[in-house]
């Protein structure tokens, strides 16, 4: 070999020096988190988002899987500040690296908490959060309304407990985002949606627990105004115990966690059935109770003086009434027979007035053109005549 070979450079191909670049780059730049501002922002037909973060000076090309995008159900805008979080990993064919990302945040957790604190400051002044505003959660609700994401643990968590401990209880879910941009306007949707077009008894609004952009959503004033006009009593159950939103502070009540949220909604069947057969059982000694000592105070009024007075009070009034109905049968007879007897007068009369009486006592009537005549001048002896008695009729020339 010649010797000046040993201090020639080393010649690569491009996938040689590709695969070095990539096992060096893909080694050294694993769970990385990258800050920038979000530009060409786009999802394809398939699920996967692409874009670009960038500063002043440089730019990375990133991707999110669909299986990552319905994880974390962001929806990424140009102009984003965000951190973004996952591993560096090159793509030979084009020469090119880019970001893999797991995880998105916004970025400025400083100045989400003091919007936070902002917010909540304004409202409390203005009386969102009073307890002169809360309703009365209903001690057996029997549809409950909840609005939360149709595929995160929170819902699972809620139905499941309600099924264990009220399981006669409706449980209706209107999905919601609950992290993102689009997380807000949807939840104010639902909570109207819930307030206008159902009528349940209670409503549960929350998720599981996450960073402070994680449940940035439940701390927009729009979401926290939607909540406070709600005409249904409402829990809010965002995060876990040490998780603060605003929501908790308009809500009637706050729950630390959703299954909190589903104990806190409804009582344990069981343990009403057991309050209602104690309380059974002691309304059946209370009646037995009160029967007899009714039934000891009757025997003791029997045997006393006091039922003898009662007794010759009774006495003396029946004297009165059976008097009284004496009276009102002498009126009616009275009553009766002077009736009768006006009666019996107008009857005469009506037959002193009837024509038929005076051919009885052997009188006669004559008709001249079917009409009787009364008086001589009204015959006329130039027309047949018909005499009438009582036993018959003839006519004469």
């Amino acid at each position: 070999m010649d010797q000046s070979d040993l201090f020639k450079p080393q010649i690569l191909s491009v996938s040689e020096l590709t695969d070095e670049i990539k096992t060096l780059l893909e080694g050294n730049f694993l769970d990385i988190k990258v800050e920038g501002e979000v530009s060409n922002a786009s999802t394809s037909r398939a699920g996967h988002t692409y874009f670009t973060v960038k500063d002043e000076d440089a730019q990375l090309s990133c991707v999110i899987w669909r299986g990552v995008n319905q994880r974390l159900g962001i929806e990424l805008e140009d102009g984003q500040q965000i951190i973004a979080g996952g591993d560096i990993q090159v793509y030979p064919p084009h020469g090119k690296y880019q970001l893999i990302v797991q995880s998105v945040e916004q970025a400025g957790k400083g100045a989400l908490q003091e919007a936070f604190e902002k917010l909540k400051k304004e409202l409390k002044e203005e009386g969102l959060f009073d307890d002169e505003h809360k309703q009365a959660l209903p001690k057996f609700p029997f549809k409950i309304g909840v609005i939360t994401s149709a595929t995160g643990a929170a819902f699972h968590d809620i139905r499941d407990t309600l099924q264990r401990r009220w399981p006669v209880a409706e449980v209706l879910l209107h999905h919601a985002s609950v992290q993102g941009v689009n997380a807000a306007p949807q939840l104010v949707k639902a909570i109207n949606w819930f307030s206008q077009e159902q009528n349940v008894d209670l409503l549960i609004i929350g998720r599981g627990g996450g960073s402070l952009e994680d449940l940035w959503p439940f701390n927009e004033e729009a979401v926290a105004r939607a909540l406070f006009n709600c005409n249904i009593p409402t829990i809010s159950a965002v995060g876990h115990e040490v998780d603060f939103s605003i929501t908790d502070f308009v809500a009637d009540a706050r729950a630390a966690t959703p299954t909190q949220a589903a104990i806190l909604a409804a009582p344990d069947i069981n343990e009403v059935r057991m309050f209602a057969d104690d309380l059974t059982t002691r309304l059946h000694d209370i009646i037995e109770e009160r029967t007899t000592e009714q039934k000891e105070r009757i025997q003791q009024l029997v045997q006393s003086h006091a039922l003898q007075v009662v007794q010759q009070k009774v006495a003396n009034n029946h004297e009165k009434v059976n008097s009284l109905v004496d009276r009102i049968h002498h009126r009616r007879e009275v009553h009766f027979m002077q009736k009768r007897n006006k009666f019996k007068e107008l009857q005469h009369r009506l037959e002193l007035q009837n024509p038929n009486t005076a051919l009885e006592q052997g009188y006669s009537r004559v008709w001249q053109n079917d009409k009787w005549v009364r008086s001589v001048d009204e015959f006329d002896a130039d027309k047949k005549a018909t005499i009438e008695w009582k036993d018959g009729k003839t006519t004469i020339p």
